[in-house]
């Protein structure tokens, strides 16, 4: 929409479900975009950018060597069909077999929700949980939902 979006502002709303980052947007900049329209074009681009995208190579050869002997999952504040997309993408779906999205969840991240979910799916109790986050947001759901997390730094330069 030709407007400067401060980096630092649009990576604290990470895991945050881009219906409401459209909300979190019109507070910060005094606008008054559509949240269904923002979250259109948001997810329209993110999946055209997708062959652009590149895996975190340390997260993928860890979530598969704990494969081989415990549940992984993906928690993501995404909607579901672009986390699958996602996952598809990479040919990394079989390797997460529980996929919890925004669409799975009432209360999305900084709330313990899609966490709690996953954990639940697996069958395997929170307080034995290791999240990868790379949110504050979800950090901080990570945190309520009273598991252990990693986090992963930001990639700079994309």
């Amino acid at each position: 929409y030709n407007g400067k979006l401060d980096e630092d502002f649009f990576y604290s709303l990470g895991g945050v479900p881009a219906v409401q980052v459209a909300g979190l947007l019109n507070q910060h900049y005094g606008t008054s975009f559509d949240p269904i329209l923002v979250r259109d074009v948001k997810e329209r681009r993110f999946t055209a950018l997708l062959p652009e995208a590149h895996l975190i190579d340390p997260v993928v050869a860890y979530a598969r060597a704990a494969a081989r002997s415990c549940p992984v999952s993906v928690a993501s504040g995404g909607p579901r069909d672009v986390v699958l997309e996602t996952l598809d993408r990479h040919e990394r779906r079989d390797l997460f077999p529980v996929v919890v999205a925004a669409d799975d969840v009432q209360h999305g991240k900084p709330a313990p929700d899609t966490f709690l979910l996953a954990a639940e799916r697996m069958n395997v109790p929170p307080a034995r949980c290791l999240v990868f986050e790379d949110a504050e947001l979800g950090i901080a759901g990570a945190k309520a939902a009273g598991m252990a997390w990693v986090r992963v730094p930001r990639l700079s330069g994309g």
